[in-house]
């Protein structure tokens, strides 16, 4: 907020770059599973991860590499076709200026694992994938405010060339191993608090 008032926005890809993210080594790894179907690449992941420990000497990185390999080895178990359709995808290249969303005035950063092209019945649809972990997880209704920004990034745009899939804005706790997609916050399955929290977020500017 203290950066908004400014009237400088953060740069937030050089933020993400600055500090590192967590919980990338598991983030990442999953979106190359949901790109390859190859689910020994958490085997081989997790003992490139188990050397990294074994090398480190500070504590706090044996920690963060350990927290990795638990959260990723949860999705032993899991299904990525339930995630995805069932037909070819063709991986669209992301752009850095694309990441920020203007939201009610506010600027949010999406950040999809992936966006993806399919077709079927001659239509040219549109999906996004993003793979999330915080630690304890969210809720299914703090996790549809991310599916609901991945609709709005995908209909800014692609929507032009594509038909927004609803069923494939996709995004999944990596903590709880649960997703949900914006097809069930349109059938109000599930409430996403989007414009509510940025309404909430803004009265402080």
């Amino acid at each position: 907020m203290n950066n908004l008032k400014k009237k400088d926005f953060p740069d937030i890809e050089k933020e993400n770059d600055s500090t590192g993210d967590y919980w990338i080594s598991c983030t990442s790894a999953l979106a190359t599973i949901f790109k390859t179907n190859n689910k020994d690449f958490i085997r081989e992941k997790n003992e490139y991860l188990q050397l990294k420990i074994n090398a480190a000497s500070d504590l706090r990185t044996k920690n963060r590499f350990q927290k990795n390999i638990d959260l990723l080895s949860r999705f032993e178990d899991f299904d990525f076709n339930n995630i995805k359709p069932d037909c070819e995808l063709k991986y669209l290249k992301k752009s850095d200026d694309k990441s920020i969303l203007k939201i009610s005035g506010l600027p949010v950063y999406a950040n999809p694992s992936h966006v993806f092209s399919f077709s079927k019945e001659e239509e040219h649809e549109i999906g996004a994938v993003w793979f999330i972990a915080k630690k304890d997880g969210f809720s299914k209704n703090e996790l549809a405010m991310f599916a609901d920004v991945l609709y709005r990034y995908l209909s800014i745009h692609y929507s032009a060339d594509y038909k927004v899939n609803l069923n494939y804005c996709v995004a999944i706790d990596v903590y709880k191993t649960q997703y949900v997609n914006y097809k069930q916050i349109l059938n109000n399955d599930l409430n996403s608090s989007l414009e509510e929290t940025i309404d909430e977020f803004m009265s402080f500017l």
